[in-house]
């Protein structure tokens, strides 16, 4: 089919059930390495706490290892959960990864816990206070990889190591109005997180490129939505793998902490009629089926958010799938791998 849609990977690491989270990481790490020989663009991580579903709660530290196991494809974070942190060690870390692995890096924040409200203030010895200094703590971390903080900035003249070379490629995620409208005020690259918020992504990107203000990192905007998708041979196979997510978003739903549902667990559960309608709900988030019907609706859902990417996150109940899935998808957009 083709169309020449850059797509990319946002990987959450989910331990399945049954699984490990040794087993999930080194599942992270094998999806990596064909996501690269497949010739997705770029491959981001997630940062989760406390969650038994997901695995990575550092996606920085994992990234050095998927940069290592791959040499082409761009590896980033989908993203650091800022306000847990120092700007100062964010911008560290960041210019240690493009030291080793210069041009392939991309420094993706966001401003949500990534757990619940207890796991949060354990993250921060009891004084998690959301992100009322997030914005400036964004200006920071840029000020302090590029060497551009401003002469009145009480930290001006601190060095951060390793000094020169390029940077990494700037992102901010968001799933509402705000992060659409930060990243334009601070002239930044910007993702909609689809996959968490179905209504009114478009509208927010579509301002988002409107109200862009040019910046020293980024001449014009460059949205990206990210979005659920499960592919399968057929439409038929596509919605019997998705009893998997379906499920996980119910548990979600419910407060239920746990692994990612198998496809035999999601058969054996009783779903009662406000089940149903909650399944039904979450699946706005999600493009399933054949590679020709998700071939088509994220085209259309490109259109709609007038988005110059696509990241995908797909989790099935079990790894071979979830890999299937990426295969057939790349196929369906005619991605071409890496060249010698």
């Amino acid at each position: 089919m083709g169309s020449g849609v850059s797509l990319s990977v946002l990987d959450q690491s989910p331990v399945i059930s049954g699984h490990s989270p040794g087993e999930a990481i080194a599942a992270t790490i094998e999806l990596a390495v064909a996501a690269e020989r497949l010739g997705f663009r770029r491959y981001w991580l997630a940062e989760h706490h406390g969650l038994l579903g997901l695995a990575d709660p550092c996606p920085e530290i994992l990234l050095t290892h998927v940069a290592a196991a791959t040499s082409t494809i761009r590896v980033g974070t989908g993203g650091i959960m800022l306000p847990y942190y120092s700007a100062f060690k964010v911008a560290e870390v960041f210019r240690m990864l493009e030291t080793l692995y210069p041009g392939r890096i991309d420094l993706g924040v966001g401003r949500a816990p990534g757990g619940d409200m207890r796991t949060a203030q354990a993250m921060t010895s009891g004084e998690y206070r959301g992100a009322p200094d997030f914005p400036e703590q964004i200006q920071e971390v840029i000020g302090y990889i590029t060497g551009a903080l401003p002469d009145g900035h009480p930290y001006h003249d601190v060095l951060v190591q390793p000094a020169g070379g390029g940077a990494p490629q700037f992102w901010m995620l968001g799933s509402s109005d705000y992060g659409g409208a930060l990243a334009a005020a601070l002239g930044l690259r910007f993702t909609f997180a689809h996959f968490i918020t179905a209504q009114g992504g478009d509208a927010v990107t579509r301002a988002y490129r409107q109200q862009f203000r040019p910046s020293a990192t980024l001449r014009a905007p460059q949205a990206m939505v990210a979005v659920f998708v499960l592919c399968a041979e057929t439409d038929a196979e596509a919605e019997r793998l998705a009893a998997s997510f379906d499920l996980r978003r119910l548990q979600m739903d419910l407060g239920l902490n746990g692994p990612i549902p198998t496809l035999e667990e999601a058969a054996a559960y009783r779903y009662t009629d406000a089940d149903r309608l909650r399944i039904r709900h979450h699946r706005q988030r999600a493009v399933i089926g054949s590679p020709a019907r998700v071939h088509e609706q994220l085209l259309a859902l490109r259109e709609r958010y007038a988005a110059d990417e696509l990241v995908v996150v797909t989790i099935t109940g079990d790894y071979a799938s979830r890999l299937r899935s990426y295969e057939l998808l790349a196929d369906a957009f005619g991605l071409a791998g890496p060249q010698p």
